[in-house]
């Protein structure tokens, strides 16, 4: 998979992907993940990307025309190729005003071959960006960020994790939070008696079928109590 991810703050991603299995999937050549800066491809000496809105108001929009350069340019494209470019990339833009990232668009996301992710700053993007350029726009949760880069850094772990050979063992992959439904059920591990607190008898028997119907009771009754909406029981 390649990710390109573009953005007017390219230091941010260093050491989070540099880490852990970010990192070791760019090693292996699992994922290939560009970082562009978007005030490389301003118009201007000054290197501007942002401007006051039309209409007033406070703060600063991020202009067209170097996000559109940006992403024209990485991927060799003219305006005349721009819907020839969205069927072969989803172009998404980091927005509060997008779809919630949730389980089942990361697998949707994950079996694309190239992303490209587009990071909003200050009062957010000019519309036409949205409009023309990009095929998605996701927000990771009913909350404000400084900018998109976070919310990028979010997506992109959800989604390499997903690739095969990623994670060392695929099976812990279709057993946690949100995968099945539910969240997961609690893990434990040794020793099996910490400060007079004990790990539940059926974890400790080696009856896999009991193991199994605990798990599965344990995940719906901590779903029902922290987020009964995924239970439709809002």
């Amino acid at each position: 998979m390649r990710i390109d991810i573009f953005t007017i703050f390219p230091r941010m991603f260093q050491s989070p992907f540099g880490e852990s299995l970010l990192g070791k999937a760019q090693e292996r050549g699992l994922v290939r993940i560009n970082v562009h800066d978007i005030r490389e491809y301003a118009l201007d000496k000054h290197r501007q990307v942002d401007d006051v809105p039309f209409g007033g108001g406070p703060g600063m929009v991020m202009k067209p025309e170097p996000i559109f350069k940006a992403v024209l340019s990485v991927y060799d494209c003219s305006f005349s190729d721009l819907e020839k470019l969205k069927k072969r990339v989803r172009v998404i833009l980091l927005t509060p005003r997008g779809k919630r990232l949730d389980q089942k668009l990361v697998h949707e996301l994950a079996n694309e071959e190239t992303l490209a992710l587009i990071c909003g700053r200050y009062e957010g993007i000019d519309e036409r960006v949205r409009e023309h350029l990009c095929t998605d726009s996701v927000s990771v949760g009913d909350y404000v960020l400084s900018g998109g880069e976070i919310a990028a850094m979010v997506l992109v772990d959800c989604v390499v994790r997903l690739i095969p050979g990623v994670v060392g063992n695929q099976e812990s992959v279709s057993e946690e939070s949100f995968t099945c439904g539910y969240l997961e059920y609690p893990q434990y591990t040794r020793p099996a008696d910490y400060r007079g607190w004990k790990v539940p008898e059926v974890l400790l028997g080696g009856n896999h079928q009991e193991i199994k119907r605990w798990r599965k009771e344990q995940a719906l009754k901590i779903t029902r109590e922290l987020r009964p909406d995924l239970l439709g029981e809002e």
